[in-house]
């Protein structure tokens, strides 16, 4: 039983040091042709049909927020939760689920709901940081 603990938080481990290695290329890789840092952008898929999306600015970004969950809108993803800090610097953490009110009563009914893939979501927030007017 103790080696099957251990076997498990070495796997949580691993996969947290994934996710750093990504986070760190996802910083390096954005950066726009001013030179400037734009926001990292990170969406994971949750278990119940849903994503996580964060996006972080280590600068205070006017109006982004706006923009963002207007692309959000645009792609009809419901933010179930969220919380965002917009003083010295830029965060947004979001709980979001893909599909909302278009759903017909037969999906619903049948329990399938239209997901939205995470790329796009992350290309949609990236869309409307390049869009947004800061």
């Amino acid at each position: 039983n103790r080696s099957s603990i251990i076997v498990d938080a070495s796997n949580y481990i691993q996969q947290l040091k994934q996710k750093i290695e990504k986070l760190n290329h996802d910083i390096h890789n954005n950066i726009n042709h001013t030179g400037q840092q734009l926001p990292v952008v990170t969406v994971e898929t949750l278990e119940k049909k849903g994503f996580l999306i964060n996006i972080f600015s280590g600068k205070n970004c006017p109006g982004l927020l706006v923009s963002v969950l207007e692309a959000f809108e645009d792609l009809g993803l419901n933010v179930v939760e969220a919380r965002a800090s917009c003083s010295d610097s830029f965060r947004l953490q979001a709980v979001g689920s893909g599909g909302g009110d278009d759903q017909n009563e037969e999906e619903e009914e049948e329990g399938e709901q239209q997901t939205i893939d995470p790329q796009v979501i992350k290309q949609a927030v990236l869309q409307a940081i390049n869009d947004w007017d800061g």
